[in-house]
């Protein structure tokens, strides 16, 4: 689809995939209005840019700019915090924000789409737990949510069925990318500044998608008529360790240490059949290009 000229919201703009996205639909042509919780970043390519706390959106702020699609990725994640203390965080910033966001895109008269990036992390964990082969987790798969993050998401997919606009959940699995704070990422810094990279279960393994083709991926979901929910990730399981030795080529002195194990083993992997068959895309970034990417963002030198 032509998004020139096509009026869009942008939800989170100013987060890891958010800022790519923006890039991308600025590139096109698009007219893009954008809400963040932060500042306004240095550059951003968005005439409109609201600074504001989504818990108190009134609908008029979408109604009045009228938009054709709405990408919705703002969203609270804290993993260091228990979850005890992230309970009101994540009702506020998961639960209530998108709710708000939600109820302003009921309003929005000449909404053709609405973008929600939603997680893998609604999967039952039992799925994936096998150490011989990744499992291929599909949108049929059970759910049975892992954490309080999760069950905001996938209440916020419910919430979706029921709303009366045409609507796609984009399942992401593990996002990676450039200012991000997800493990890949970290590990990088780390290597860059001679520090050890920490390792916990190293032989689990998870599907990791580059930042840049996760925008793309929602970008691709404008271009078809299907609606409903879909998995976005690379259809690819890498272990914790492959991270480690792809850092060894780049940083050869790097110290690799492996903590106590904790948490559960993962050997889990997206079935991305049912995202190629309506959209014709697949990502392109291997974690190899996309951790050079990260070395090349993080070091002025190019390597």
């Amino acid at each position: 689809m032509n998004l020139k000229n096509r009026r869009i919201i942008v939800t989170g703009g100013a987060g890891v995939i958010g800022k790519i996205l923006v890039e991308k639909l600025f590139l096109q042509g698009a007219i893009i209005k954008c809400f963040d919780v932060i500042s306004k970043p240095d550059g951003f390519p968005v005439a409109e840019y609201c600074q504001k706390d989504l818990t108190r959106l009134s609908p008029v702020e979408f109604t009045d700019f009228n938009p054709d699609f709405i990408f919705h990725l703002a969203a609270a994640l804290d993993s260091k915090k228990k979850e005890d203390d992230f309970l009101e965080i994540n009702f506020s910033n998961n639960v209530l924000l998108s709710h708000k966001v939600v109820n302003a895109a009921r309003h929005c008269k000449n909404l053709k789409k609405f973008i929600f990036a939603s997680t893998y992390l609604i999967y039952d964990t039992n799925l994936s737990g096998v150490p011989q082969k990744a499992t291929k987790l599909k949108e049929t798969n059970a759910v049975a949510v892992r954490n309080i993050y999760g069950a905001a998401k996938y209440y916020t997919e419910k919430e979706l069925e029921f709303a009366k606009f045409p609507s796609f959940s984009a399942r992401i699995f593990r996002v990676y990318g450039r200012g991000s704070r997800d493990f890949i990422s970290k590990s990088v810094r780390s290597a860059i500044n001679s520090q050890a990279i920490e390792l916990i279960l190293k032989e689990s393994s998870f599907d990791y998608i580059f930042a840049d083709d996760a925008a793309d991926g929602l970008i691709k979901l404008t271009e078809r008529d299907a609606f409903g929910t879909y998995n976005l990730g690379t259809g690819q399981s890498r272990k914790i360790k492959e991270i480690a030795s792809i850092l060894k080529i780049y940083f050869p002195d790097v110290i690799i240490t492996e903590l106590p194990k904790k948490g559960f083993y993962e050997n889990s992997c997206a079935d991305i059949t049912k995202f190629k068959k309506a959209v014709n895309w697949l990502p392109k970034t291997s974690l190899e290009e996309g951790i050079k990417h990260l070395i090349n963002y993080e070091i002025p030198k190019k390597i």
